[in-house]
């Protein structure tokens, strides 16, 4: 048998008993009764002085005395235990003289432990109950100053509301934020008054309140219509700059996206299964930021597919696609990372090969889900990572959906089409705008589709108009957000109300894109089948070529052949428009250098820094007139397009051609080309000839009389 069997069986023999564990009431009373037994039993056989045992006793009555007074034990308890001390004491001094083995004395004995187990057990609950009441004591103190507070705050509004708007309300409750930040009152207006007639006087009521800049006094509607909710914030905590929150866990659409947090610390989500969502914003405000959070939101989610149109270039969605498409990243596990979205357009061309993608699929989902919507008794298209809901965000997309120019229409006709078909079949939209005009809140589709607003104001009040955005909302203003990425949010879950947008920095979003690559879901079968090559080749180096493409000025237009005199042929000498020596790379040669000096010498006659070159020969020369003003020119859009208007001669041309000449290369509209004209025609170097619908645009080479600019 081993050494462990041996100790196993040894201590299965017996009880376990932990001779570090306190006494009780029963082995306490055992150890005192015992323990005078024995001191008395030997005292009487040595013959030791019975004094000495009524001396021990007197000292631990003392030192339990001082000890329980030292811990604040109650009178009984200090009492029972001195008692217990004199009384052992007094029972050994009396069996050390009469004998401690006669039944006399163990029964007394006896007696006497009895009552020392009974007395432990109830000085011990009654130790338990003081303790329990003092900590009840405590919480009654502290829920007293914390009522004092309250019912200050109480008073304080409700004389402040009286004053103010009028109206006597009644405080059913006030709440302390958990942030610090501010507090709410619920409260009850008399006489039958809503909640709206106190939400009008907002600014009164923080300005009588003294809340610093950046606070509010916010009322929102209550449990019922005879109640009403006051959010008073007390700490401008949109001043602060928030990182976007980086654990990066898994979302749904179904929990929601968080895009940013209120003034009370708290996160606001958007809820978009079935909702799309409008983000109005200025230049300046934060707007692109906030998109990049919302990405980033998507990017978290196992159940939602992000296409993306921007056509500005795309920005928008390039940082979320070009790092993975370039190999510039690495999953932890060594995989290949996935772009942050499922599809970026940033051309007119893959804008409609995605819009048609994402119309076909909505429509075949209505037919083959059918069944799985029948099992799951729902008129919804059940979304989940399998079949994915796809989140169609178009930067800048208010500004299409009004837009007049002819292929702009026909994309805002497929987004409306996409909006209006799809929420059932998990299909919805995210869609900017630069403001709150009546232009974009006109379109009926979006009022009544998106339900979800945003407006980042950054202090703009131009085309800030927040009781379009928030119809029913009273008492917001610009100036009550005037920090970058601050505004108002608004969903049916939670009224329009300020709120701020975290800061998600360019290094976030590779790390997001990292983090959640293997959390994409992909697009289902069924899905995928209706979509066709269109989605299936979507990142083939032809379509994405335009990702990486670097525009370059010298590229706009054709170089043209060698100018002669009087062109023969009739057509437009650009050579004025090549790029110099320093662009092309090439050593300069003597005849470039003179181009340039020749080009310098315009640009000083331009701006009145040489005086005014000599009338153009007859004979074959350099013309630099196209290059005129190009200084105000700020895109190569506009070169093409004064090009265009130099081409047209003396016939001169309108908006509408240079428009329609432009789209294909630089997506631009018939409203831009107007206000380059107007501009030209200001600084003379345009000439408008008619009115109305003949009017035409002649450049001032080709009038008979070209405007001087003195």
């Amino acid at each position: 048998m081993t050494a462990t069997t041996a100790n196993n069986k040894r201590v299965d023999s017996g009880p376990v008993l932990d001779w570090t564990a306190g006494h009780g009431p029963v082995t306490g009373a055992l150890s005192a009764t015992t323990g005078a037994l024995a001191v008395a039993t030997t005292g009487a056989a040595t013959g030791m002085p019975p004094a000495w045992a009524l001396a021990v006793g007197a000292a631990g009555a003392l030192g339990h005395t001082v000890a329980g007074l030292k811990v604040r034990n109650a009178g009984r308890t200090l009492a029972f235990k001195a008692s217990s001390w004199l009384v052992g004491a007094g029972w050994t001094t009396w069996a050390m003289t009469t004998g401690p083995l006669s039944w006399a004395a163990l029964g007394s004995l006896a007696a006497i432990g009895v009552g020392m187990g009974a007395g432990a057990r109830s000085t011990a609950l009654y130790e338990e109950a003081r303790e329990d009441e003092a900590i009840a004591a405590a919480e009654r103190q502290i829920a007293l100053e914390l009522s004092a507070e309250r019912r200050a705050i109480a008073a304080e509004w409700i004389e402040r509301i009286q004053r103010i708007c009028n109206v006597t309300v009644r405080v059913l409750a006030v709440e302390l934020w958990k942030s610090g930040n501010g507090y709410s009152l619920d409260l009850e207006p008399r006489g039958g008054i809503t909640y709206d007639r106190i939400a009008q006087y907002g600014p009164q009521l923080s300005a009588d309140a003294k809340l610093p800049h950046g606070c509010t006094a916010a009322l929102g509607p209550g449990i019922h219509q005879g109640r009403a909710i006051l959010d008073v914030t007390t700490a401008n905590v949109l001043a602060e700059l928030r990182t976007y929150p980086e654990d990066y866990v898994p979302l749904s659409v179904h929990t929601g996206i968080p895009w940013g947090f209120r003034t009370n610390g708290d996160e606001v989500r958007a809820y978009l299964r079935e909702q799309c969502a409008l983000v109005v914003g200025p230049t300046g405000s934060g707007k692109t930021n906030l998109l990049h959070g919302i990405l980033g939101g998507f990017a978290r989610a196992t159940d939602i597919l992000t296409f993306v149109i921007d056509l500005n270039a795309g920005s928008a969605g390039l940082p979320w696609v070009l790092p993975a498409l370039n190999g510039e990243l690495t999953s932890p596990d060594g995989q290949p990372v996935r772009p942050g979205i499922d599809w970026l357009a940033g051309t007119y061309e893959e804008a409609m090969l995605m819009l048609d993608a994402a119309i076909a699929i909505g429509l075949h989902r209505k037919r083959a889900y059918q069944d799985l919507m029948a099992r799951e008794d729902t008129d919804l298209l059940p979304v989940s990572a399998q079949i994915p809901q796809i989140m169609l965000v178009i930067d800048e997309g208010a500004e299409i959906l009004v837009s007049t120019d002819r292929q702009l229409k026909a994309l805002a006709n497929k987004i409306c089409e996409f909006i209006r078909m799809q929420r059932a079949m998990g299909g919805r939209t995210v869609i900017t705008a630069l403001g709150a005009t009546g232009s974009v809140l006109g379109n009926l589709l979006i009022r009544r589709e998106a339900k979800v607003r945003v407006a980042l104001t950054g202090g703009e009040t131009e085309g800030m108009d927040l009781s379009k955005m928030f119809p029913g909302r009273r008492g917001l203003r610009v100036d009550q957000a005037p920090f970058k990425g601050a505004g108002f949010m608004g969903t049916p879950e939670s009224p329009g109300a300020l709120f701020k947008a975290w800061r998600i920095k360019p290094s976030q979003i590779r790390d997001i894109t990292v983090a959640t690559s293997d959390r994409h879901p992909r697009l289902d079968a069924e899905s995928a089948k209706a979509a066709g090559p269109a989605y299936a080749r979507r990142w083939d180096a032809d379509r994405t070529a335009w990702m990486r493409a670097l525009p370059s000025d010298a590229g706009i237009l054709a170089d043209p052949a060698p100018a002669t005199g009087g062109s023969a042929g009739g057509g437009l000498n650009l050579s004025a428009l090549r790029g110099g020596p320093e662009r092309s790379g090439q050593p300069g040669r003597p005849r470039e250098d003179e181009l340039l000096r020749r080009f310098r010498e315009e640009i000083d006659a331009q701006f009145a820094t040489a005086p005014d070159p000599a009338p153009r020969p007859a004979g074959p020369s350099l013309n630099l007139s196209a290059l005129r003003g190009e200084t105000e020119q700020d895109s190569p859009a506009q070169r093409a397009a004064l090009a265009a208007l130099f081409a047209a001669g003396p016939d001169g041309t309108g908006a509408s051609a240079i428009a329609r000449a432009l789209a294909d290369e630089h997506g631009t509209t018939r409203q831009t080309v107007v206000g380059w004209l107007k501009t030209w025609t200001e600084d003379g170097t345009a000439v408008r000839v008619g009115e109305g619908t003949k009017a035409r645009y002649v450049h001032r080479d080709h009038t008979p009389e070209p405007p001087s600019n003195d």
